[in-house]
C-alpha cells in the first residue's frame, strides 16, 4: 500500500463551512438534547477537497477480515471509478494516534472500539456523521441504539460497518433431544431449566474464561448482560460512563445473579477451576460428546469459528441459538449486548471519502462478504439471504428485534479498567478469592480520577 502523502490542514472554521454546505447535509436534530450534550462543534477538516479518486482506509482487519473487506471495496470501485486502498494492523490504536500527531491521517479509519474514535472526536479530528449522512435514514435502519455508542456531545461521529452480536446461547441438537424448550421467556425460565439440566447429571453451562493475558473477558460479558437486562439501557450507560460508581447496588446485584448461574455447584463442566483454565474458544467442545458434558453455551456469533471442523460444516443441523432472554424484574426490554467496527471520516472535505462512508455504512455493504461467513450486519434492512446459513440469519433476527443495542461495556470504560481490573477482578470473584462487594470496591477504586 502506498503512504499518502501528507496533507495540507485547512483551519476549523473553513472546513466546517465546507463540511456543512459543500455536502448540503442536515445535522442530527436532537444533537442538541441527546444525553445531555450542548450540540458539539468538532468538525474535521483532515485535508483539502482533492477529488482524485484515491481513498484510503486504515483499520484492524486482517486475514479473512482484509479479504472480505477488500472483496466489498473492490466491487465498488468498479462501480464508482473511486479506488480505495485498505491498511490493516494489529496494533491499529498506537498508531492511528501516531499518524494522527503527524499529521498523517487517512481519510476513513475502520474503530473497533467506540473510545478510540472518540477520543479523535475530542480532538476534533473526525466529522460528525450528520454532517455528510442522512442522520435519520441511517438511524431508522440500524439495530436501535447502535448509534449512541459513537456520540459525544450530542454528536455522534462513527457508524457501523459491521456488527458482533453477544447476547447468543448456544445449544447442540441434543439439548432439543432431552426435551428442553428453545422459546424461553425469561432469564429465571431458563435458571429453571438449567436446574433440570442439573438433576439430570449433567452439567448446564459451557463457560470459558481463559485467554492468556485477557483472561476474564468472557466473565465482564456476563455481567454487562446482566446489566443491561436488570436496570435497563439509561442504568446501563450510565455504569459505563461511570456516572454511578462500580460498586453501585444495582452492579452488586448483577453479580450475584450472575452468580446463580456460575457458582451453582454442578451448574458449569468443570467447575471454577474449569471456568478459569478452559479456552473460552473450546469452552463449547465438552457439548459436542457423546453424552454430552454441558448443553448452554453464551457467547458471541463468531463463536461457531471455534467449534469443531465437522460441527461448522454443518452448523444448521449441528447447533441451534437462542437469544439470552430477559430478566424479570424492574427492566421490561428484550436488549442486545455486542459489538461492531465503526467507520470515522478524518478527510471531511473529500467527496469521494464521503462517497466511501456512505457505502460502508449503508445496508448494501457486506453481502459479497456476508456469503463467505463471518459478517454480520448492523442494519436490520440487510439482504438476510447473503447469509450462508439459518443460524446467521437466527443472529440476525434477535439482533433487529431487540428493543435496544448496547456496546460491550469493558470496550467503553478507561482501559485500567476495561481491559483491566474487570477481567482480573472476574477471575477472583470466580475463584470465590474475593466477595462480590470486594471486587467491585477495588475496581471502583482503579478508576482513572
Amino acid at each position: 500500500m502506498r503512504t499518502r502523502t501528507k496533507r495540507l490542514l485547512a483551519g476549523i472554521s473553513i472546513g466546517l463551512v465546507i463540511v456543512l454546505f459543500g455536502t448540503g447535509c442536515l445535522r442530527d436534530p436532537n444533537a442538541s438534547n441527546r444525553n445531555g450534550g450542548g450540540g458539539g462543534e468538532a468538525i474535521a477538516d483532515g485535508g483539502t477537497t482533492d477529488g482524485d479518486k484515491q481513498v484510503e482506509i486504515f483499520g484492524s482487519f486482517s486475514g479473512a477480515e482484509q479479504e472480505g473487506l477488500e472483496k466489498e471495496l473492490k466491487a465498488f470501485q468498479e462501480r464508482t471509478g473511486i479506488t480505495v486502498s485498505y491498511t490493516g494492523s494489529s496494533d491499529f490504536a498506537t498508531i492511528i494516534k501516531t499518524r494522527v500527531q503527524g499529521g498523517d491521517m487517512p481519510d476513513i479509519a475502520l474503530f473497533p472500539q467506540p473510545g478510540g474514535l472518540l477520543e479523535m472526536a475530542q480532538l476534533k479530528q473526525v466529522a460528525p456523521i450528520d454532517t455528510f449522512l442522512d442522520y435519520d435514514a441511517i438511524d431508522r435502519t440500524l439495530v436501535p441504539g447502535f448509534l449512541e455508542s459513537a456520540r459525544l456531545n450530542g454528536r455522534v461521529y462513527g457508524a457501523p460497518v459491521r456488527m458482533a452480536v453477544k447476547s447468543v446461547v448456544w445449544m447442540p441438537k441434543a439439548y432439543e433431544e432431552a426435551g428442553y424448550s428453545t422459546e424461553v421467556e425469561s432469564i429465571q425460565e431458563l435458571e429453571q431449566i438449567s436446574d433440570r439440566n442439573r438433576d439430570s447429571g449433567t452439567a448446564p453451562w459451557c463457560i470459558g474464561f481463559n485467554a492468556d493475558q485477557s483472561t476474564g473477558w468472557v466473565g465482564t460479558d456476563w455481567i454487562e448482560e446482566y446489566m443491561l437486562r436488570m436496570w435497563g439501557p439509561d442504568v446501563y450507560d450510565d455504569w459505563t460512563s461511570h456516572r454511578i460508581p462500580f460498586n453501585d447496588e444495582k452492579v452488586q446485584q448483577a453479580f450475584d445473579a450472575f452468580g446463580k448461574i456460575i457458582k451453582t455447584e454442578g451448574n458449569v463442566f468443570g467447575g471454577s477451576d474449569g471456568v478459569i483454565n478452559t479456552p473460552f474458544g473450546d469452552a463449547m467442545n465438552p457439548a459436542f460428546q457423546d453424552p454430552p458434558k454441558c448443553l448452554l453455551h453464551r457467547q458471541a456469533n463468531f463463536a461457531y469459528s471455534f467449534y469443531p471442523k465437522e460441527i461448522q460444516e454443518d452448523l444448521d443441523n449441528k447447533v441451534d441459538v437462542m437469544k439470552l432472554p430477559r430478566y424479570e424484574g424492574e427492566y421490561s426490554g428484550s436488549p442486545v449486548l455486542g459489538g461492531g467496527d465503526l467507520a470515522g471520516l478524518f478527510n471531511g472535505n473529500d467527496p469521494d471519502a464521503i462517497e466511501v462512508m456512505k457505502f460502508l455504512t449503508s445496508d448494501q455493504f457486506g453481502q459479497l462478504w456476508a456469503a463467505d461467513g463471518g459478517y454480520l450486519s448492523p442494519h436490520k434492512t440487510f439482504d438476510q439471504s447473503k447469509y450462508p446459513d439459518e443460524t446467521t440469519r437466527k443472529i440476525a433476527d434477535m439482533a433487529a428485534d431487540a428493543d435496544v443495542f448496547r456496546f460491550d461495556g469493558s470496550d467503553l470504560m478507561p482501559k485500567a479498567v476495561g481491559s483491566g481490573t474487570f477481567w482480573t477482578g472476574m477471575v477472583d470473584w470466580v475463584r470465590g478469592n474475593k466477595s462480590t462487594k470486594e471486587v467491585t470496591d477495588e475496581i471502583e477504586a482503579s478508576w482513572p480520577k
